[in-house]
């Protein structure tokens, strides 16, 4: 069944890209796992907004209730024709008994085809973690940091190759990257293709391998990499940055980057969601006559604060809009002031005699 993305994301059919948006954004910061969100009803809202975030994709749906990708001989398991889905799903919609979880596993087992899966040449996803102060989170920040992995080879730009060498066609799969297998089974003997265990699945293979990378196309090096932590990030929460993991092997596509954050507890200021806490401490007097005081803000500047008079120990005064802007790029949390009345210590004899007449007055 058809899902309605529209729906989804609680917008109009003629919603423009920047309301679509917008509404991604409130639902993502609502519903992500990181934020104590359900972890599939945040999945729909991404799938969702891939979608009709994109004109041809969009357009695509609207027209057909579906998003054809990768249709060119694309034909496989669950499709009747390229680009072509009538809801059947081998993979989801059926369980096989014999040792595999489902018909596509068979297919992949047997035939050699169903599920795509990783090549071995891909660089490894890389994971890593990142302290960073409360203060960070009030705007978008960039960070740089030194890592160790595998990088590009500077001298044969990731070909494997020597330069002025050429790249020569595997001999064990003859260029197709593939080599053949026959398994015998209780069902009969069936044939089957694996990546070639010589070129890795390229088809191809260096003359002479660069001398610096012994024709892996990547060498081992520390980089320093750039990473863009956005306003209102808190603990927990995961960046990905795309292809920053490892390099691949003769070229072939890099990992990416998954970086965890974590946000190093203030000094002053407590954090609830988007929300800052701060205790001020005040005097008996301003407590009981009320005055304006200077408070200060997480970003350093100060603000100030009307104090009622008759003020209690412990009351709070809220301050809309000071607190951590929202992961979703609109608005931000609010500011909570604890007023706390000091106990005057140490007072002078002039001091005691004041207040020993405001204790006959019954204050």
């Amino acid at each position: 069944m058809t899902k309605d993305y529209y729906k989804i994301l609680g917008v109009s059919r003629d919603a423009s890209t920047e309301e679509i948006k917008k509404a991604f954004h409130t639902l993502a910061h609502k519903h992500h796992p990181y934020k104590g969100g359900d972890e599939k009803k945040f999945k729909e809202i991404n799938e969702a907004y891939q979608v009709l975030s994109n004109r041809e994709k969009r357009a695509q749906y609207d027209q057909f209730g579906h998003v054809f990708e990768g249709a060119a001989g694309a034909q496989g398991a669950g499709k009747t024709g390229p680009g072509f889905d009538f809801g059947f799903d081998f993979g989801k919609d059926f369980e096989f008994g014999f040792g595999s979880s489902n018909i596509e596993e068979i297919f992949e087992e047997f035939f050699g085809f169903g599920r795509k899966r990783k090549t071995k040449n891909q660089g490894r996803d890389i994971e890593i973690e990142l302290e960073i102060n409360l203060e960070d989170t009030l705007n978008e920040i960039e960070k740089r940091i030194p890592l160790g992995k595998y990088v590009i080879c500077s001298r044969c730009q990731g070909k494997g190759a020597e330069p002025g060498t050429k790249l020569k066609e595997c001999f064990t799969c003859r260029g197709t990257g593939e080599v053949q297998q026959i398994k015998e089974t209780i069902l009969g003997s069936f044939t089957r293709y694996t990546t070639c265990p010589q070129c890795q699945g390229e088809g191809k293979i260096p003359e002479k391998s660069c001398n610096v990378c012994q024709g892996e196309g990547r060498i081992k090096k520390e980089e320093e990499i750039e990473i863009l932590i956005p306003a209102g990030v808190d603990t927990n929460q995961i960046i990905k940055v795309k292809e920053k993991g490892e390099a691949g092997r003769r070229g072939a596509k890099a990992g990416d980057l998954y970086v965890k954050i974590f946000v190093r507890p203030h000094k002053v200021f407590k954090r609830k969601g988007d929300d800052i806490y701060i205790n001020i401490p005040i005097s008996f007097t301003i407590a009981c006559l009320g005055d304006e005081i200077d408070i200060p803000l997480l970003d350093g500047k100060k603000i100030s604060l009307k104090v009622p008079a008759g003020t209690e120990s412990g009351k709070v005064l809220r301050i809309s809009g000071k607190g951590i802007p929202h992961f979703s790029g609109y608005g931000r949390g609010d500011m909570y002031v604890n007023l706390i009345i000091k106990t005057p210590k140490n007072l002078t004899k002039q001091q005691k005699e004041l207040l020993e007449k405001l204790k006959e007055e019954g204050v």
